[in-house]
Formats: C-alpha cells, structure tokens, sequence
C-alpha cells in the first residue's frame, strides 16, 4: 500500500474512532528497567499532576502542564548515574541523575502534552515544546542552567560519563581537579554540550563544533565572546537563531570566565574528527 494512502486511512480511522491524534512514545533506555511510555499511559500515571512553571524558558511565560515527577519513570536510576536526554531536532541534553531524583529544592518534572489539548507553538512557523519537555519547579534553588531544560524529547538513556565516552574533550590531565580549565569544562557540559561537539566529540547535532576548524576565541575578542554567550542576538541577530543567552543567574561571571578558559586552553588541544 502506498505510504500515503496508509497514513490518510490511519488519520481517517482516529477522527473516525476517536483515538487521540499525534499521541507520542517516550523511549527510556535504563539497562535492566528500559520501558516505552505511550502518551496516553503518562497522562493516566499515578503521580501525574497539574504544575505551573513561572517564567518558563522556552515559553518565557508562565505555563501549567500534566506532569509526572521525573524520578518516578527513572526505576533503578541512582543518584552517581548520568543520563542524556535527546529530543527530536537532535538537541542531547547531559544531565547528572542526582537533581533529577531529588523531591527538595529543585525538581526534575516531564511534561506530556496532550494530543486532545496542544500546547502552543514555541514561536511563529515552529512546533510546540511536545510531545515531551523535562521542566523545573524552583529551578533557581538548584542553579539549572536552560540547557537542562529539554523540549520535543524523544528518549532519557542512561550513559557512561561525558569524560569517558568522549576524551577528545578532556584537559591536558597534568591539570589538578581544581584548576580553572577543569572547572570550565564541567561548565561547558552543562551549558554547551546540549547543542555543540568539539573536537568532533559529542552527540548533539544542534550547533557548530567550538574547536574545528577554528575555536572560538580564536576569532572572538575575550569581551565579545562573553557578551556573545549571555545575549546572541546582540551580536548577531537573525529569525531562526536556537541559541539561548546565559544570565548571570544561571551562569555566573567566574564560571563564564572558566568557560571561556577551558575553550581558549583546547584551542591548543585540536584533535581532528
């Protein structure tokens, strides 16, 4: 049959019968407790709750969602685990599993949206955050930077560490634990990762490489790199642009400038994909 004419009859056959439309599955991909959740199985879980998130970050208003607490999908997931969450534009979120098993402070939540009650598009001409966007309660009390904020996720797998699956990225390991590049690379996995590889290394498919060919601060003086990070579009502005601006709140100025010397140190550090 052609795949068309299946995909007419399908939709027909949902307005016909009335099963919900664009219902979505998320892929969780935990070794021993791996599970697919249809969207109809999460708006029926347990825990599931209406919760309203002041200042959303990809809304920048405030919203309500049908949330479950992330930790109650994470079976078997301890708090030294990593995890990475992809979403559908090829945005990989790495995340630590400690915050998002906590119930205090800062709480991890899945939102789902319902195909009978869509969410609003992201901006003109995009999608909505769905079917699947991890979002924060009190997301200040844990210093959750935007990239921890992942929309349109499709899967959460669990993951050896970043410096273990990728060694391009790592420091000159003659460095202490302590110094600055190192402290600026534990920024940039939580900032920057999500979006861009360097040295080839990584699994987002979002942004440029920030080593190869040529590294950031290569062609940016120190002061315009910065203001770069905390407001793109003041620098460079266009329609489409994804990347969002790092405040203060979220990326306070002494880890802006570890960043930004952990990315000037591997510009010595080239390794070609």
């Amino acid at each position: 049959m052609d795949g068309d004419l299946l995909k007419t009859l399908i939709l027909l056959g949902a307005l016909l019968f009335g099963s919900p439309l664009y219902a979505a599955q998320l892929n969780l991909e935990l070794g021993a407790n791996s599970r697919t959740w249809q969207t109809e199985e999460l708006l029926k879980h347990p825990q599931v709750q209406t919760i309203t998130i002041n200042d959303d970050v990809s809304y920048k208003r405030s919203m309500s969602y049908r949330a479950v607490p992330l930790a109650a999908l994470l079976n078997g997931i301890k708090p030294g685990d990593h995890l990475q969450a992809v979403a559908l534009d090829g945005f990989a979120a790495e995340l630590d599993a400690a915050p998002l098993l906590t119930a205090k402070g800062a709480r991890a939540w899945l939102a789902i949206e319902d195909p009978a009650k869509p969410w609003p598009a992201l901006s003109a001409g995009k999608p909505s955050a769905g079917p699947f966007y991890l979002v924060w309660t009190d997301p200040q009390a844990g210093n959750i930077s935007p990239e921890q904020w992942p929309f349109q996720v499709a899967g959460i797998k669990r993951l050896a560490p970043v410096a273990e699956r990728f060694p391009a990225l790592l420091p000159d390991p003659a460095l202490k634990a302590d110094d600055p590049v190192n402290l600026g690379f534990a920024s940039f996995q939580k900032n920057c990762l999500a979006c861009h590889r360097l040295n080839g290394a990584g699994d987002a498919q979002v942004g440029p490489d920030l080593n190869i060919p040529f590294n950031p601060t290569e062609y940016f003086a120190a002061d315009f790199l910065k203001r770069y990070i905390r407001d793109p579009q003041s620098l460079r502005q266009w329609p489409q642009a994804k990347m969002p601006g790092f405040s203060a709140a979220v990326l306070p100025d002494a880890d802006l400038q570890r960043l930004v010397g952990y990315l000037k140190h591997m510009a010595g550090r080239k390794v070609k994909p």
